[in-house]
């Protein structure tokens, strides 16, 4: 049986970017695990491909939350990517790093090392930017990060009902000022989506000290005592065993505790119940939970300015020829070209939510796909960034096909509501400005049910209407579960990379902050040469 010097669980973003740094040391072993396939198909490379993926059990997990008591009882839908790739393989791709305040703040929740001045050079390492050309931004990495490619006239004319609406210009939101309205950057080249397996895990899967194995689901972490020896893997009904000098848990916010907990480490007595052998007692294993909660709101317009018409239908043929045959067309398009960063309130040293805008509409069918809105229309939606809100993920039994117990607790602290509420205020208020009112045919949501505009009514829209941003983390967050260099407290042997470590969601969507815990993590162990 082979040795491997790190055997890593989930090719996601933070796995994939693990698998390239960690075997560039040709003396190191790697072994890289991932419980999808692989990620061939075209839909996983078209930018707008990303809806036609989600409640698609080849490349998502298609989790949902248990009933949320304060958004009407409603279970939640939560894709996460079950590819290699992951979630980067099936996300809308906006490259947003977080605010600079995000990590001092991490810093203050007992993440040594991870302020922003920390952080910053791996965002740099990873990063091939296109546009901007500053210390601030990286030119060289592997993540392609590019401007829209076909930006549609309706983007503009939202950002100047921004600026109309109080809320000024910024250049660049991972720059030195990210309060502001603008243009989205993504993680395209050329028109194709650029996962985290497209930057990192291609160009490597030759090295002869990697090994890349797909439809390998981990069972459970293998322990001698309270040192992680190995994991045992089901791939077709046949397991078999994996060992490593370290183990390292990508699987994200939801698997990565998930895992933890059927391998025994986790509360005491939730084991115990379960008829799991405790190897540690960690009562914090899968608390702390935290996502970005949107509500949007949408309004019809004339249809050549949706990009609706032209996704569906005949019209879709000669939308997809454009793709296939020029990269260009709005199939290049990642979830909303355009928004901004805002306060809700005076007072605030940072932007408290984020909003996206699209030139489009889209429903969930009666299969949960997602699909464009027949009527032509445009979207805003509003996520309060710095949620109170703390939720749980733990597993309900013992079977690892068993989906974990997802409660986020939306809307749990009063702030959450205040918050959210004032943001759809902010969107309601942007489309009532002078620019946007020749494109408008008239307000669909919220729509007829809301016979005011007072903040009871609007929590009542939340509560019916509201949904995540898919930015799940922090359920085995630093100075919880994980110290500072990313071992599990109580066991050796042991890490987890990926966005669960985060203490604090971070201001903004989540995936480049996430490929920046790896690329750390790798550059932290490589440097020691030495496993915990």
């Amino acid at each position: 049986m082979t040795q491997f010097d790190y055997v890593i669980v989930g090719a996601g973003s933070a796995g994939c970017v693990l698998a390239n740094r960690l075997s560039q040391d040709p003396n190191k072993k790697v072994c890289l695990l991932e419980a999808g396939g692989g990620n061939r198909s075209p839909l996983l490379h078209i930018p707008a491909g990303w809806a036609t993926n989600f409640n698609n059990p080849r490349v998502d997990w298609g989790y949902s939350t248990e009933p949320e008591g304060e958004l009407n009882n409603r279970r939640i839908y939560w894709p996460r990517g079950k590819v290699l790739g992951g979630s980067s393989a099936i996300n809308g791709m906006v490259y947003i790093r977080g605010n600079a305040r995000d990590f001092e703040d991490w810093s203050q929740l007992g993440a040594v090392g991870w302020g922003f001045d920390d952080v910053l050079p791996y965002f740099i390492k990873a990063e091939r930017q296109q546009t901007h050309d500053d210390p601030l931004h990286g030119r060289d990495g592997p993540l392609y990060v590019e401007d829209v490619r076909d930006p549609r006239s309706a983007d503009e004319v939202f950002l100047h009902a921004m600026e109309a609406a109080g809320i000024p210009r910024t250049s660049d939101f991972n720059g030195s000022q990210q309060a502001g309205s603008g243009h989205y950057q993504f993680t395209q080249h050329a028109g194709r989506r650029w996962s985290a397996a497209t930057a990192y895990l291609s160009p490597v899967r030759s090295r002869k000290n990697l090994q890349v194995l797909t439809h390998a689901l981990v069972e459970k972490i293998v322990f001698s005592g309270k040192r992680a020896t190995g994991v045992v893997i089901n791939r077709a009904g046949r397991k078999e065993s994996i060992e490593g000098a370290q183990i390292v848990l990508s699987g994200g916010a939801i698997n990565s505790p998930q895992l933890l907990e059927l391998s025994g480490v986790g509360q005491h007595s939730r084991l115990q119940k379960l008829g799991i052998p405790v190897v540690h007692d960690a009562p914090q294993v899968g608390e702390n939970l935290q996502d970005h909660l949107l509500c949007k709101v949408v309004y019809g317009t004339q249809p050549q300015h949706s990009i609706n018409r032209e996704v569906q239908g005949l019209r879709l043929l000669p939308t997809a020829l454009k793709w296939f045959l020029a990269r260009r067309g709005p199939l290049t398009s990642g979830s909303a070209p355009v928004g901004g960063f805002w306060h809700t309130r005076e007072g605030l040293e940072v932007p408290d939510v984020q909003i996206h805008f699209a030139s489009g509409a889209t429903l969930y069918n009666a299969a949960g796909k997602i699909q464009p809105a027949k009527q032509p229309a445009m979207t805003a939606v509003v996520n309060q960034n710095r949620p109170q809100s703390r939720g749980s993920v733990h597993i309900g039994s013992a079977a690892v096909a068993d989906a974990p117990l997802i409660q986020a607790n939306y809307l749990s602290a009063a702030e959450d509501q205040r918050c959210l509420t004032a943001g759809v205020r902010m969107l309601l208020n942007i489309f009532q400005q002078p620019p946007l009112q020749p494109y408008l045919t008239g307000r669909l949501a919220p729509g007829a049910t809301l016979d005011s505009e007072s903040d009871e009514q609007l929590l009542a829209y939340i509560r019916e209407e509201a949904s995540t941003t898919y930015h799940p983390t922090s359920t085995c967050a630093i100075g919880r579960v994980v110290d500072e260099n990313l071992h599990v407290f109580g066991v050796q042997g042991l890490a987890v990379v990926d966005a669960s470590v985060m203490p604090a969601v971070v201001s903004g969507n989540t995936n480049a902050a996430t490929i920046m815990i790896a690329e750390k993590a790798a550059a932290m162990w490589l440097k020691s040469d030495r496993p915990n």
